[in-house]
């Protein structure tokens, strides 16, 4: 890799040319996507709250507390949050660059540079092909080569959630018309890009970008392509926690 993570010092964050689709009505006139230069670091601020309410369960989410038996006989009380568990995909072009997207998180409140992931929301749904799903939907990229690049325990403090990250190589943008899924909500203000991974790296050392996901797929990444991608492992393998 021609430009290590460390290449040049502290000179503030790289810039990145990211895409974003046309709204509906425009896209229908026939206008493309939007193309603009951002700068790879997570911004701060909050999108407008109407109302807040806490709230027992919800759909994919269920709070429960455990009285756990300690090893020295005590017991204390755990919240757990259940989730459904996650896939991620760190996707990587011949020239090292790493497709990224942009989106609004409320919980942190910012536009956070992620690499595209999401639920395991389809039941019997094998974790690969929900990683394509995703590269999909959020990107508009298939991927023709994929490994099992790291498995994250995303908050074991208090959550269940488990993230299966995967490699993804040989990637190629999908016709527009043949993208059916319609983006909505935060999705709906995505923003693409391809970002040179040592400058992803940088980004994380910098303190620029946040997802821990994604600083665990980024930094996986770099040293799968160091070691020459020899300890990767097939999309079937197991998860072993």
């Amino acid at each position: 890799m021609a430009d290590g993570p460390g290449a040049g010092g502290r000179a503030g964050p790289a810039q990145v040319v990211a895409t974003r689709e046309a709204p509906d009505a425009e896209a229908a006139a026939g206008s493309a996507a939007a193309t603009t230069v951002l700068p790879l670091r997570d911004v701060p601020g909050r999108w407008p709250v109407t109302s807040s309410a806490e709230l027992p369960g919800t759909r994919f989410l269920h709070l429960r507390q455990d009285t756990v038996v300690m090893p020295g006989g005590g017991q204390a009380d755990r919240e757990i949050i259940d989730h459904p568990g996650a896939v991620a995909i760190a996707a990587l072009d011949a020239g090292d660059r790493v497709l990224m997207i942009r989106q609004y998180r409320h919980a942190p409140g910012g536009l956070l540079w992620e690499i595209p992931a999401g639920l395991r929301d389809v039941a019997g749904e094998p974790l690969v092909q929900a990683a394509q799903r995703e590269l999909l939907e959020e990107t508009g990229h298939r991927a023709a080569d994929w490994h099992v690049l790291a498995d994250v325990v995303s908050a074991p403090g208090f959550s269940s959630e488990r993230v299966r990250i995967f490699l993804a190589r040989g990637v190629t943008e999908v016709p527009a018309a043949e993208q059916h899924y319609v983006r909505t909500d935060e999705e709906a203000s995505l923003e693409v890009a391809w970002v040179p991974l040592a400058a992803a790296v940088r980004g994380f050392l910098a303190g620029d970008l946040h997802n821990g996901v994604t600083g665990v797929g980024i930094l996986s990444a770099y040293a799968a392509i160091t070691s020459g991608f020899g300890a990767l492992r097939e999309t079937g393998a197991p998860e072993t926690l």
